[in-house]
């Protein structure tokens, strides 16, 4: 099983267009939320079309995995809580969206939406539970902030997930892919890498230009690989 993770794109589509183009070469591509550039010019409902149309050229490629992050909210639920409902139309076999669970060959993963409160956590909670009940094997969550550590460090402060750290201790799923926090990887005592018990987690980071700063994860080779315009460094998952 390898996969791509990538995240914090922010409309840049060019970072897109690389990732399309490196696709074909893993099992499964993850992007883990923040598609929209909540600054730009352009409105949010061009982007949210020129984005539906990226997932889609990915996910001709390879199975793409696409969680929502707090830049990307454009709705809310029945609660009042705020949503990523433009996620649900680009739905697709080969594209799996917030709330979904699906197989990629031996690997389960859970794809879970950005929480504004009690409500959507509470609805993450059920779904987790649910899939913990379809787990054989090998399970990774995208879950687009981190818990409080490295992977949420910018340099100056955490900004961390508080709901992950007890979840992730609850059910011990294999990975938890994440973003959100863009200078985590290049900060002094921040981390592209980090583990809670058994569970491994990853953070790859923004950085500006036309190729995105990305992890190569490899569950059959047991390494991961980070790189970046800081370089690349490998990790043993053992």
């Amino acid at each position: 099983m390898r996969i791509l993770l990538t995240s914090d794109l922010h409309y840049r589509l060019r970072q897109f267009d690389w990732v399309i183009g490196a696709a074909a070469s893993f099992d499964t591509v993850v992007i883990a939320g923040d598609h929209i550039d909540a600054t730009s010019a352009v409105p949010s409902i061009v982007q949210i079309t020129a984005l539906s149309a990226s997932f889609a050229a990915v996910a001709e490629k390879c199975r793409l995995l696409v969680c929502s992050g707090n830049h990307d909210l454009n709705a809310r639920n029945r609660h009042g809580e705020k949503t990523a409902s433009w996620l649900d139309p680009v739905r697709s076999p080969a594209l799996a969206v917030d709330g979904d669970t699906v197989h990629v060959g031996d690997t389960l993963f859970t794809v879970c939406p950005w929480w504004d409160g009690k409500h959507a956590l509470g609805a993450i909670e059920e779904m987790l539970e649910s899939a913990s009940e379809r787990r054989r094997g090998r399970w990774i969550w995208v879950y687009h902030a981190p818990p409080q550590g490295p992977l949420s460090w910018t340099g100056k402060r955490h900004y961390a997930d508080a709901a992950l750290p007890e979840l992730i201790k609850r059910y011990s799923p294999t990975a938890v892919l994440c973003g959100h926090i863009h200078e985590a990887p290049f900060k002094k005592d921040g981390s592209w890498i980090d583990r809670i018990g058994d569970t491994w987690l990853f953070n790859a980071g923004h950085q500006p230009g036309e190729v995105p700063a990305r992890i190569e994860i490899d569950f059959t080779a047991q390494v991961a690989r980070w790189i970046s315009v800081a370089g690349t460094y490998e990790r043993a998952l053992q």
